[in-house]
């Protein structure tokens, strides 16, 4: 039995129900003169737009590229892609920080902002608890240990991404290490560790003798090859200085330059920075804050044994 496309045979109902209709009649108003008029022109558009498309329709034809052309396409579009990027983010990147008048270039406070104040005055609050107290100053440590990365030196490097691009970047010079001076300087070693998980940590043990209140070293251990490394001292608080100063003559005993020597710090004060900028000019020192006076039951705090 021969069957009609359904086309052909909705265009023939569209038309003999446009046949059977009077569109002049009276009696057709009631669809209203905007409906009767729109469906008489539909029935006539449908029975002949239709069997027209039936009739004059073809199978769609797709034109078929070659794998190489699309393969070719794909890699110039790449390098456009890549071209583009470099030429759009080649930017030089240098620190923020700017040196503190009358303690040298190499002496420098993080940038100034409305949290790092919060921060500093969470931490300087005498009825601040002592979860408080540590959940607040790892934010501040962290701040001053990302900044401090950025005083390590970088190379160049270059990547390729998921989407197969070329990428111009950079990457640690490898050669690096934190030194912490104990106890209080430990509580920044977390904080470096969130940063470099990989990175090798050294110790210094500083006591007061009882006697003479002078600094004596009473323990110290360093990787083996600390003397080529880029050293990251970390020491949260510096009141007179004199802590530090026996710290780096260890670190220079086992041949660290004065030069490859980072000091991370959070409080400083003038008498302190002073101290330590006119014995050691070319280490590179940086802070959160100079003030007279310093938070020095940090340890305390920090470690619960106050």
């Amino acid at each position: 039995m021969n069957t009609l496309p359904y086309e052909i045979t909705h265009a023939r109902l569209c038309k003999a129900f446009s046949d059977l209709l009077d569109w002049s009649a009276p009696d057709c108003c009631f669809f209203g003169f905007g409906l009767t008029v729109n469906l008489k022109r539909e029935c006539e558009e449908v029975s002949m737009g239709t069997m027209s498309e039936v009739v004059t329709s073809r199978p769609p034809t797709f034109e078929k590229k070659s794998s190489t052309s699309q393969a070719a396409l794909h890699d110039k579009q790449r390098q456009t892609e890549a071209a583009q990027s470099k030429e759009k983010y080649d930017v030089h990147i240098e620190s923020q920080l700017q040196p503190v008048e009358g303690f040298g270039p190499y002496f420098k406070l993080i940038p100034a902002s409305g949290q790092v104040k919060e921060l500093q005055t969470i931490i300087r609050d005498r009825n601040t608890s002592r979860s408080d107290f540590k959940f607040y100053a790892d934010r501040l440590i962290r701040l001053v240990v990302e900044e401090g990365l950025n005083q390590l030196p970088y190379s160049d490097c270059t990547i390729t991404t998921p989407t197969g691009c070329q990428y111009q970047g950079l990457q640690f010079v490898k050669g690096n290490c934190g030194v912490s001076i104990v106890r209080s300087g430990e509580a920044m070693e977390q904080g470096l560790r969130s940063c470099c998980r990989s990175i090798r940590l050294g110790k210094i043990l500083v006591e007061s003798d009882l006697e003479t209140h002078e600094a004596r070293v009473v323990y110290a251990k360093f990787p083996d090859d600390i003397s080529q490394r880029k050293v990251l001292l970390m020491y949260p608080i510096m009141s007179s200085g004199n802590t530090v100063i026996k710290a780096v003559n260890v670190l220079q005993e086992h041949a660290v330059a004065e030069e490859n020597i980072i000091l991370l710090n959070l409080f400083s004060t003038p008498a302190a920075a002073r101290t330590i900028t006119t014995v050691f000019p070319k280490m590179h020192i940086l802070t959160s804050e100079v003030h007279p006076v310093a938070p020095n039951h940090f340890g305390q705090k920090y470690f619960g044994t106050d």
